[in-house]
């Protein structure tokens, strides 16, 4: 059977309950599983099944679909799943199938995933609205287009099919933004976990070292405490710290590089996002030690604005006044600080935006804007400060010392009732913490033994 989940079956059927309300009572609700993805012939990517239906019932297996029915009778939470199936299972590993549907995980009732077809045109007809997530998942769309038709054929015969499509997103992605008590537990163990894979990193770092030795050495520490990387890690030496999305992690680090690593580890599902930029060699330059405190400065500025009740946008707001008003003062932009930020030419060195809400997905569900107004933080939000300045290589219009610098900061933020809680503040961040860090002969490189639990 599926390993714990970290979250009791209780807080699964609350978010079920409290979803249903949300929807009405003649509602349906349906949430089909992640498909199994091909990676190559007959080898599959690593399942991860999809975020929504995890959050409202922990189950891990693929082929299952989820469907709420607020108000009826004879049990509102259905799952449909694979049997248990003693051939298949000894090739693939143990299903729960529908009886560990209902026993482990609260379903009200469970049938075969084969019995689909049959069944759930029944339970849509009578409800007057669908929730659905519409184009995720083209096939599944035909199929519940199939299913609607057919209550539709049987109007005449007194069928009363739905007549809204409404999306899914609208009612689960609020609830998902505000992260619960079991929630925010392992959000904490997913980030200490990323503070000891970055930890080990920066202890592993040499002139010389590969990319991809930094990744094994984070990735290590990940799955020793069975966690995985939350996506594709990014460890980008020298001028591939320039590139925001670098994944070939094939390069090697010169002695004078820096060294910017971008990677998280997903814990029971929720994820971890750091993103941290050293010296290969252990000691900034004078150049990169001045960029690095602007970035620094940025990050406290929109670490400030991280309380209950200040505009999710103000902490972007905040760094890139820090991050122009520095650059300005290093003479990598001229002219006027106001004239910079109403016309944008700072994004020359800073393309990208302050953070984003981090959860079940790395990017997570959740409106950024309301009717036009950048949304009010909120405790039980959490969402990243990233803060960094990127110089092009080619990049002739600046002094050659600051060309092919990239620097980047970023941690987990809990927005609480007091402000704020930094989940992944343990890790050394200002530039005299990373050298030290580094110097600390304690212990081997990627060898630390301290347990994050």
């Amino acid at each position: 059977m599926s390993r714990s989940t970290g979250i009791a079956a209780a807080s699964y059927q609350k978010r079920r309950r409290q979803l249903m309300r949300m929807a009405g009572g003649d509602a349906i609700l349906i949430l089909p599983a992640a498909p199994e993805r091909i990676r190559s012939r007959d080898t599959h990517y690593p399942y991860r099944q999809d975020s929504d239906l995890w959050y409202l019932t922990g189950f891990d297996e693929p082929e299952a679909v989820l469907v709420l029915v607020p108000g009826r009778k004879h049990g509102e939470s259905l799952l449909f799943c694979r049997e248990r199936d003693r051939e298949r299972e000894a090739w693939d590993g143990p299903r729960a199938g529908p009886e560990g549907a209902v026993e482990a995980h609260g379903m009200d009732d469970a049938y075969p995933i084969d019995d689909l077809d049959e069944i759930l045109p029944g339970l849509l007809e009578g409800r007057t609205r669908v929730y659905y997530h519409f184009g995720r998942d083209t096939e599944f769309d035909l199929k519940l287009i199939g299913w609607l038709n057919r209550v539709r054929a049987q109007v005449r015969l007194g069928a009363s099919p739905p007549h809204e499509f409404l999306e899914l997103g609208h009612l689960l992605d609020e609830m998902r933004l505000f992260k619960d008590a079991g929630e925010l537990k392992l959000m904490r163990r997913a980030a200490r976990i990323s503070v000891e894979a970055h930890a080990a990193a920066m202890r592993a770092a040499r002139p010389g070292v590969r990319e991809y030795e930094l990744q094994a050495t984070l990735e290590h520490v990940f799955r020793r405490h069975d966690a995985e990387p939350a996506y594709e890690s990014i460890v980008g030496a020298g001028a591939n710290a320039c590139v925001l999305h670098y994944r070939a992690n094939s390069g090697q680090a010169r002695d004078g590089d820096l060294v910017l690593i971008d990677a998280g580890a997903e814990y029971r599902g929720y994820a971890a996002d750091i993103t941290r930029t050293f010296p290969a060699n252990g000691r900034f330059s004078a150049p990169q030690r001045a960029l690095h405190a602007v970035v620094e400065s940025a990050y406290q500025a929109a670490l400030a604005q991280a309380r209950p009740g200040v505009p999710y946008e103000a902490g972007h707001n905040a760094a890139v006044e820090a991050l122009t008003e520095g650059l300005l003062r290093l003479g990598l932009l001229r002219g006027r600080l106001e004239k910079h930020i109403a016309d944008g030419s700072y994004k020359r060195f800073y393309p990208h935006k302050t953070g984003h809400w981090i959860g079940l997905d790395v990017h997570d569900v959740g409106d950024y804007r309301i009717e036009g107004e950048s949304r009010l933080l909120e405790p039980g939000m959490v969402y990243t400060i990233e803060p960094g300045l990127y110089v092009s290589p080619d990049d002739t219009g600046v002094d050659p010392k600051w060309r092919g610098i990239g620097i980047r900061t970023e941690d987990d933020v809990l927005v609480t009732k007091a402000g704020h809680e930094v989940l992944t503040g343990a890790l050394a961040r200002t530039a005299d913490e990373i050298e030290a860090l580094m110097a600390d002969a304690g212990g081997a490189p990627g060898r630390t033994r301290s347990s994050p639990a």
